[in-house]
């Protein structure tokens, strides 16, 4: 990656399981420690978390990943883009802008390139040297940005496209403008990108996050609508992607999703793909009769044909040639599978068809996977080599990382990577 003459990375996904090339990852850092039970709403977290724990979970997820495919690092890729003068002229300002701290502009220019890059993550101070400042009682003129190492959300990769999102809550903001920096101006990829804050209104409606949309094939989109994604932000991704779907019929299958618990937040916390036929369900939201529809927007060379409601995710996908056997999160019991899906037990990360990663706590949902053939293995015995044999083989199998930490943010395996990169399935 350090390599100037290196090609660039081609943006490539087309499905949520093809073989993983190359991912985007951030390890977190002093930024998860800079918050205290006060601020911890302000975050977006259900607890605090303690950091050494939380990275040495991590570094399973890292470390495992690493022996699969290319790794990019967000600080890294961010330092290229701030080497680079107009880049960094340009990013900074927007931040400084967007969270109305132009003030600090100037001093904010004059850091080196890796020290700009650690304070636009883990936070920079607020000067008290004026009235406004003593009185806005706030310690930080750039909040840390506590949930960054779930790369999911900040940008969708779809095909050779990268869409930048345009997120919930302000204070995820800054996550969106440096993704997008960094997929124009690092000089690592080549993609088109597509930046959904561009044009839009401080009351836009016009709000989507990464971890409601799934690629299922190169024809079909599965999105969630809820909490964190509007009708107004889908029909920005209807746009976007009916311009540049395959010739012939595609199609979008969006998927309500309550408001409430806050476990409900993206649709990768209640399905996520497997393998070509296999995915792992919240039951009692994707298979049971409840109030949330299911809609299926059909785009016919580019246009929009029909907009319907469907009897649910999965006899829809089935319709369009997607017949998957569904796995329980949590199993049979509806305790286990309420107190699972908390702690993130649908929300899986395929790297391979039938090639898995999630957290090794929700026995219960690993207990269903076993039953449907899946071998579990221990991340770290995977880094030792223990169990090459298994992940590098033609057999399904689960890895499994700690989650004591980790799953405090909210999210699991699939919210900590973004996919840059897959091979086309055959």
């Amino acid at each position: 990656m350090n390599n100037p003459d290196a090609p660039k990375v081609e943006i490539n996904v087309h499905s949520e399981i093809g073989t993983l090339d190359a991912v985007l990852l951030h390890r977190p850092g002093a930024e998860v420690e800079n918050m205290t039970p006060r601020n911890v709403q302000r975050a977006l977290y259900s607890d605090i978390l303690n950091l050494s724990i939380a990275r040495e979970e991590y570094s399973l997820l890292s470390g495992t990943l690493s022996r699969i495919c290319r790794v990019f690092e967000v600080t890294d890729l961010l330092v290229k883009v701030l080497d680079k003068p107009k880049a960094r002229e340009d990013l900074v300002r927007r931040i400084c802008v967007s969270e109305d701290v132009t003030s600090y502009m100037e001093s904010l220019m004059l850091m080196s390139s890796r020290e700009l890059a650690r304070v636009l993550i883990e936070g920079l101070p607020a000067k008290i040297d004026t009235l406004t400042s003593y009185l806005k009682n706030e310690y930080y003129a750039l909040y840390p940005l506590y949930n960054f190492y779930f790369t999911r959300d900040a940008a969708v990769t779809i095909g050779d496209n990268v869409l930048v999102c345009r997120m919930a809550n302000k204070v995820r903001m800054r996550e969106s403008l440096i993704m997008n920096a960094i997929y124009k101006d690092s000089g690592v990829f080549a993609c088109n990108v597509v930046d959904a804050n561009d044009f839009q209104g401080a009351d836009s409606k016009v709000i989507m996050e990464g971890g409601d949309i799934l690629v299922a094939r190169e024809d079909i989109l599965i999105i969630g609508n809820g909490v964190r994604t509007t009708p107004q932000g889908i029909d920005f991704i209807v746009e976007r992607f009916r311009r540049c779907a395959p010739s012939g019929r595609s199609y979008i299958l969006v998927q309500q999703l309550p408001s409430e618990p806050e476990s409900f937040i993206h649709l990768d916390m209640v399905f996520t793909l497997l393998d070509r036929d296999k995915c792992m369900v919240f039951k009692p939201l994707i298979m049971q009769s409840n109030q949330y529809q299911t809609v299926q927007i059909t785009i016919d060379d580019g246009v929009v044909s029909s907009i319907k409601p469907v009897a649910g995710l999965l006899p829809a996908l089935k319709s369009l040639g997607m017949d998957l056997k569904p796995i329980i999160c949590g199993g049979d019991d509806e305790w286990d599978q309420e107190r699972e899906q908390w702690h993130s037990g649908a929300n899986f990360f395929s790297f391979a068809p039938g090639k898995v990663l999630t957290y090794a706590r929700n026995v219960h949902t690993l207990d269903e996977l076993s039953k449907a053939g899946f071998e579990i293995v221990r991340a770290a015995d995977f880094i030792s080599g223990l169990k090459d044999s298994t992940v590098f083989g033609s057999s399904p199998c689960a890895v499994t990382i700690s989650g004591s930490e980790l799953p405090r943010g909210g999210g699991g395996a699939r919210c900590m990577t973004m996919p840059l990169s897959r091979q086309p399935l055959l």
